[in-house]
């Protein structure tokens, strides 16, 4: 079985900066997708970065260009760069892997396996 558990979540105030790390327990084989949703209050699960095992990363329009998703040597360690920070990017992140490559990824119905999420809050 695979667990994941997400670390490095806070609090900020807007223009920062946080990383947060994504440590997946057991095998998640190959192929494999990988990605961080984010949950704000009242709202949806957003899908905003997502890796594979061929490690091409595809970002949410809210986070391009702000957010950088990467993956660790052994890849049983994704990690999310927030830099930049908003206060509309507050909310619970969560990670979120599938044994294989997955259609939407921004879906939340395409991952079968999700972490307990962290918070992040950014103060403006």
């Amino acid at each position: 079985q695979v667990q994941l558990v997400e670390s490095g979540g806070g609090s900020v105030q807007a223009g920062g900066s946080l990383k947060l790390s994504c440590h997946v327990h057991g095998d998640i084989g190959s192929p494999y997708c990988m990605a961080w949703f984010r949950q704000a209050p009242g709202k949806e699960r957003e899908g905003i970065a997502t890796i594979d095992n061929d490690a091409d990363p595809i970002y949410g329009d809210s986070v391009k260009g702000r957010f950088t998703i990467s993956q660790g040597d052994a890849k049983n360690t994704i990690r999310l760069q927030m830099s930049n920070l908003r206060s509309e990017d507050t909310g619970t992140y969560y990670c979120a892997a599938d044994r294989r490559y997955v259609g939407k990824w921004s879906e939340t119905r395409e991952f079968g396996f999700w972490g307990q999420g962290t918070q992040v809050t950014v103060s403006s």
